[in-house]
């Protein structure tokens, strides 16, 4: 899909400044464009597919990265690796507890499910651009507040590897799952929705 003709929404570095792990360098750093969203180049039956361009940079010590959100209700979501490789860092959280964490590792090809009730966010761990794909639900909606309020989510992968966010009081072992090989061929679970238990 060609995106020439299309436009993104940007995500400044202002944006993220709270959720960053070197908040020296942030203070200094300028407004940098740190990645490309071009969303609902087209739906189906209630299914969107956007793609995200994640330049390679450095902010600081840490590995460039989305801002992270959580869905709001039961929506799970698909992302597909295009070109590079990616960190996707899941946390699923209650109340104050982080009750669950794992990373799944990425290459171009793979693909990772989101599930439902898991924060996210994606790392671009390499030295070139990240593309990306993902389907989800278009009535889906973000909520970046809770990963926001600490300042990030549980870990931050610097250069000196994964380091524990201290404003979060618990934190589980980071684990690895390994990524997909295939998107699934129905996506309607995608929009499941159930009540928050």
């Amino acid at each position: 899909m060609e995106l020439k003709d299309k436009t993104s929404d940007v995500r400044y570095l202002n944006d993220m400044r709270d959720v960053l792990y070197d908040k020296q360098w942030a203070e200094t750093a300028p407004n940098l464009e740190l990645y490309y969203m071009y969303r609902q180049l087209t739906e189906k039956d209630g299914i969107k597919y956007d793609i995200t361009i994640i330049p390679a940079q450095m902010l600081g010590k840490e590995f460039t990265k989305t801002k992270g959100h959580e869905h709001v209700g039961s929506y799970p979501e698909i992302y597909t690796v295009l070109e590079g490789e990616a960190i996707y860092f899941m946390q699923k959280q209650k109340d104050d507890v982080i009750e669950d964490v794992y990373a799944v590792k990425a290459k171009k090809g793979d693909v990772v499910i989101i599930p439902s009730y898991y924060a996210h966010v994606t790392i671009n761990p390499s030295g070139q651009d990240l593309k990306m794909a993902n389907w989800m639900a278009i009535e889906a909606k973000s909520d970046y507040s809770p990963i926001q309020k600490k300042g990030g989510v549980c870990y931050f992968y610097t250069t000196s590897g994964w380091i524990k966010n201290e404003n979060y009081k618990q934190v589980p072992e980071l684990r690895f799952e390994k990524p997909k090989k295939e998107v699934p061929k129905d996506l309607s679970f995608l929009k499941a929705r159930k009540k928050y238990e």
